[in-house]
């Protein structure tokens, strides 16, 4: 038996992929096109028009796609009451990919803030219900650093007490 040459990851993927389920697959690509910049790399209509998979790639990293399949258990975040789940986005320009999204049709949950972390960051709600956090690393902090800051910002954000 000859040893198979079949890459177990392929390639361009990561160990991690968020795949997503959206009423209106195809729509939910051209908005990903136009807020993020994402490029096409598969689709697979079934009969009936409806996407059984679809591949984008954002960046470095690959999004998956379906459309909302009901009874196989497929739901999108508008049949769920919303998403438990945000998808986040490292990217060199963070006020430039929020301003994109919006105009493509995102909603801003969270405008952008100078975080304790060293990012500056946002959170997207896209027309599909999914969220999207945004942030462009803006220092370089150690955890040490990090969990400084966010005591500090704790206790200046501290209800007072009556």
């Amino acid at each position: 038996m000859t040893p198979s040459k079949v890459k177990p990851i392929p390639e361009g993927m990561h160990t991690l992929t968020p795949h997503l389920v959206c009423a209106g697959a195809a729509a939910a690509i051209e908005f990903y096109e136009k807020a993020f910049g994402a490029i096409e790399t598969f689709r697979l209509a079934g009969p009936d028009g409806k996407l059984v998979h679809a591949s984008l790639r954002i960046g470095d990293s690959t999004l998956m796609l379906v459309d909302e399949f009901p009874a196989m258990g497929a739901r999108g975040p508008g049949q769920l009451g919303g998403s438990p789940v945000t998808v986040h986005l490292a990217v060199d320009d963070a006020a430039g990919v929020m301003r994109q999204a919006e105009a493509a049709g995102a909603s801003v949950r969270m405008p952008l803030t100078d975080m304790f972390w060293g990012a500056l960051y946002g959170v997207l709600e896209d027309p599909f219900g999914h969220i999207w956090s945004v942030a462009t690393q803006i220092r370089d902090l150690t955890p040490q650093e990090i969990e400084a800051a966010m005591r500090e910002h704790a206790s200046a954000h501290r209800p007072e007490r009556a």
